[in-house]
């Protein structure tokens, strides 16, 4: 199918599943790969203390942090 067409069907609001092929799609940057880090037992304590008050797991707490300190040192190093 050429990509004009598949924007017309697209853009009709008809469903194109059927011609993509998502077996091999990822999310740019966004790759997963595992790490281990040990954390001292209170550290664990706390995590687990604050990811149970907001209902989520620990590995979310700490994603969330860690992309948030990145986050605010890239935009630090941009000035």
């Amino acid at each position: 199918m050429k990509a004009k067409v598949f924007d017309k069907y697209f853009d009709e609001g008809k469903n194109v599943k059927k011609y993509l092929d998502i077996s091999k799609a990822r999310r740019p940057m966004q790759e997963q790969k595992r790490v281990n880090v040990d954390f001292p037992d209170w550290m664990v304590r706390l995590l687990d203390k604050e990811a149970m008050r907001l209902g989520v797991p620990r590995q979310s707490i700490i994603k969330i942090w860690v992309a948030e300190r990145l986050e605010a040192a890239e935009s630090i190093t941009r000035k």
